[in-house]
């Protein structure tokens, strides 16, 4: 299994930057999913920047929520 988000920042240009549970802090980039219909809602900069940490994984307020292996696997590094 791999580490679980303990806290979130929305960054610029529809990125997150992730803590997990390892202790690695690792930025991913949400705009490959944002042409699926159960992610338009985040296309909304002020919407999307409203992401918080819930059930170990990165939620927004109308539950969009990204599946935790995602955010982890097709993240980079943060130096």
């Amino acid at each position: 299994m791999n580490p679980r988000p303990v806290e979130v920042w929305p960054l610029d240009n529809f990125a997150l930057k992730v803590k997990f549970s390892d202790g690695d802090v690792r930025c991913f980039l949400a705009t490959a999913y944002l042409h699926y219909p159960a992610f338009h809602a985040l296309r909304d900069p002020g919407f999307f920047r409203q992401c918080r940490v819930e059930r170990g994984t990165v939620t927004w307020p109308d539950g969009t929520d990204f599946c935790p292996d995602t955010l982890y696997l097709e993240s980079k590094p943060i130096p």
